[in-house]
């Protein structure tokens, strides 16, 4: 009987430690919030500098391509989050 006993204690202390770091795991991956970041802010730079150096290719005062490609940046990084999140 002692020997179901501690078999049993055993199993419910393993089925507790499982489920302390299941509750771990729930919590934020910083890591991926990281790259959530990055996939999110590189596309608007880099569409702010590109449209910049072509603005700056244009005589006179123009920054229709640095606010195009701004607005192309911003929606190519919310796409680039949805597609991450949803994997």
């Amino acid at each position: 009987m002692s020997n179901r006993k501690q078999l049993k204690d055993k199993i419910e202390n393993q089925v507790k430690r499982i489920k302390k770091a299941e509750q771990h795991d729930q919590g934020p991956n910083l890591p991926s919030l990281g790259t959530l970041g990055l996939v999110m802010i590189l596309p608007i730079i880099g569409g702010v500098y590109l449209g910049h150096w072509l603005d700056d290719q244009v005589e006179g005062y123009s920054t229709h391509w640095t606010l195009s490609l701004l607005f192309a940046g911003i929606v190519i990084g919310v796409f680039n989050v949805y597609f991450l999140i949803k994997d």
